[in-house]
């Protein structure tokens, strides 16, 4: 009896690590099978970031900084005045500009005024030539009927060749005179250049005050009044906070059933049990395996291991559905994506609850 009591001791004592285990292996088992699912149906990817355009704030002119307006993560709105460069350089530039506009007005004045001293001497030049004329009619005449010398005749001839040659001098000086002027007006090519010369000056002269391009943010500033500023050089970084996404790195075989709009879960670590709502907005067409970064580039995934090779991935470009999520988005903060690309309830129920326990999850990690 002692002997069967204890078999029968030991066998309800092993009963309940029996029903552990198999209650363990169905766990994994249920887990195996979501994971294989959802991983093609209503896939979930950790591998998610914010992200917003990046604009370096540089400038379009040379000078020293004199005044900055704005500091260190500050919020600005668009047309806020950044900073200033010293105009004393420009003011005169413009002042200069004016000037030789001016002047070249006052040269097309004298030009239009030669243009006209030349076009009253080719009106003298016919007036004279027509006299003459008329009057070597009457002397030949006279000449054929022996009243004068042939000597007269001659030289009233002669008189009527010189002032046909000073009519076609006259003229020339005229075409001179006005291919000199040019067009006249506002088209004039000397007006053209002072007055396109004037405008670059007063571009140069606005450009020493920089702005806010957009609703942003201003980091990474490191400089100070006295700096001097060289065209093209980042005085500073603006963030764009208007137009913020999430870029989700989705593992290519789970990418099959993921659409344009369809609709997503997220959550952020920087807003631990809220959960947000977007849609797909684009899907990589390509990825890089090397490293790159600069405009031009393909984007570059670094992707994680998987049991037989690296999994490659492709980014998912995520927009929110509104304006619930400003306040808590940050460049390059992490964030969850919950994929819902199949009209199962179930497996959108389990998706759906598996992003909010996550969401709770970010209290503690």
């Amino acid at each position: 009896m002692p002997e069967e009591n204890k078999e029968t001791a030991m066998e309800k004592s092993s009963d309940p690590v029996k029903k552990i285990t198999a209650i363990a292996l169905i766990i994994i088992a249920v887990m195996f099978v979501w994971y294989v699912i959802a991983d093609r149906i209503a896939p979930w990817t950790d591998q998610a970031r914010v992200q917003a355009y990046v604009v370096p704030i540089v400038s379009q002119v040379a000078g020293r900084v004199v005044e900055i307006n704005v500091g260190k993560d500050q919020e600005v709105q668009q047309g806020d005045v950044l900073l200033r460069i010293d105009p004393s350089d420009y003011e005169l530039a413009v002042d200069n500009a004016e000037t030789n506009l001016e002047l070249a007005g006052q040269d097309i004045g004298a030009g239009t005024a030669n243009v006209s001293t030349a076009q009253a001497k080719v009106v003298e030049a016919i007036a004279n030539l027509d006299h003459l004329k008329a009057q070597a009619n009457r002397v030949i005449e006279l000449e054929q009927k022996q009243i004068y010398s042939r000597a007269r005749g001659d030289k009233a001839r002669a008189a009527v060749v010189k002032a046909e040659a000073q009519l076609e001098s006259a003229r020339s000086e005229l075409e001179k005179a006005k291919q000199a002027l040019g067009v006249k007006g506002k088209e004039n090519p000397k007006i053209r250049s002072a007055i396109a010369k004037l405008k670059k000056a007063q571009i140069d002269l606005s450009r020493t005050t920089i702005i806010a391009p957009s609703h942003g943010g201003i980091t990474n500033l490191k400089i100070d009044e006295g700096h001097y500023a060289s065209v093209g050089a980042p005085l500073m970084t603006f963030i764009e906070v208007e137009n913020v996404w999430v870029k989700a790195n989705l593992r290519e075989n789970s990418i099959a059933n993921v659409k344009v709009g369809t609709p997503v879960d997220i959550i952020l670590d920087s807003a631990p049990g809220r959960v947000f709502q977007g849609k797909v907005n684009s899907i990589g067409f390509a990825v890089s395996h090397e490293k790159g970064g600069a405009i031009g580039d393909l984007e570059s995934i670094e992707s994680s291991a998987g049991w037989l090779r690296d999994a490659q991935r492709f980014p998912v470009y995520i927009s929110f559905d509104d304006d619930s999520a400003k306040g808590n988005l940050r460049l390059g903060g992490q964030a969850d994506v919950q994929f819902y690309s199949t009209d199962n309830w179930l497996i959108n129920s389990l998706g759906w609850l598996w992003i909010r326990i996550l969401s709770w999850f970010s209290y503690i990690y």
